[in-house]
């Protein structure tokens, strides 16, 4: 915004107040990584500008699935052995609320309003639904067996849950917080993540060492894409949904696919096992928490390739960006009608 300020465009420099150009910030808040150490009981916090933790929040026990809401203010964080959620507030990087959930909490997801955080339960085959407002638990949904992930469409009506257990998915209508469908899915669904257009959901199946297509449309899988890497565990599609980057586990590995062809063109060693991946809103980087390595690796999009690894908490985890900061309000000046 600095620019338009010193080019005139939104008013001439020598008209604005001291005190109007005391009330514009010096710049936009900076994109922050939230990433889960289950080994520590904290979140590390990253500035993406400089690539160096700022915060160390403690939060539950074992932190797992963590998901930021629209506007940036709270990270919901899963607690496995804790049985709970921590709520972050961005604002002072500490936790403001804990609320008890189901048995083995993993994957966190939010809808697009920010009215709900939908967080799947391991052990009790279920899905509880928190209420942002209020920050208690409005409902819980019966799911498959062994829920592991949990993604929402980008409108908001539908969530799909990953059940590694029985090797399926199930479809949540939101407006009923009931199951529609049942998806059978090759060996081990952990983790799951869906276009921004809506319109297909990929699916890392651990056990098979590859990703299923499902089309949101038909609510069937359309088709199946081998990794090439050993144990697929955590999935992420860049925000222009061009590609979809694959963690491999036992690889130590990220398999990158064109969701135009539904091939994989790239394979990017990384750390020692890679668990799930979260990129920066203009898409330009990927962070990839690597459990055994106790870092985060950072992928440049472009070139895919490592740009830099950001130590971390011991057994990092899940990882979640917050959106893109909004451009500052122009400050009225003192001859503002």
């Amino acid at each position: 915004m600095g620019w338009a300020v010193l080019a005139g465009l939104a008013v001439p420099l020598a008209a604005a107040s001291p005190a109007a150009a005391q009330e514009a910030p010096a710049h936009d808040d900076p994109v922050r990584a939230y990433v889960t150490n289950l080994d520590s009981d904290t979140v590390s916090v990253i500035d993406t500008r400089t690539n160096t933790v700022t915060h160390t929040i403690p939060v539950g026990d074992r932190p797992d699935g963590v998901a930021i809401t629209p506007k940036g203010d709270r990270v919901y964080v899963a607690n496995q052995l804790g049985d709970s959620v921590s709520v972050i507030s961005t604002r002072t990087n500490t936790v403001t609320h804990t609320i008890p959930v189901g048995d083995a909490p993993n994957g966190v997801a939010i809808t697009p309003k920010g009215d709900r955080v939908y967080v799947v339960n391991f052990n009790s085959d279920s899905v509880s639904v928190i209420d942002t407002k209020t920050n208690t638990v409005k409902t819980t949904v019966p799911v498959g067996n062994g829920p592991e992930d949990v993604a929402i469409t980008p409108n908001g009506e539908r969530a799909y849950v990953a059940n590694d257990l029985d090797d399926s998915v199930s479809v949540i209508d939101t407006r009923t917080n009931t199951v529609t469908h049942t998806i059978a899915a090759p060996d081990g669904p952990v983790a799951l993540a869906i276009t921004p257009n809506g319109q297909h959901v990929y699916v890392a199946n651990a056990a098979s060492d590859n990703v299923s297509v499902i089309s949101t449309r038909t609510n069937t899988v359309v088709t199946t894409i081998p990794t090439g890497g050993d144990l697929p565990n955590g999935v992420g599609i860049t925000p222009n949904g061009r590609l979809a980057y694959v963690t491999n586990l036992n690889s130590g590995t990220v398999s990158v696919i064109d969701t135009r062809t539904n091939t994989v063109t790239h394979t990017i060693p990384v750390g020692t096992w890679p668990r799930n991946v979260a990129f920066t809103p203009d898409g330009e980087r990927a962070y990839v928490a690597n459990e055994l390595s106790d870092n985060v690796s950072v992928i440049d999009t472009e070139t895919n390739t490592v740009a830099t690894t950001v130590p971390v908490g011991n057994g990092p985890f899940g990882v979640a960006i917050t959106p893109k900061a909004a451009a500052p309000k122009k400050p009225h000046s003192a001859t503002s009608s």
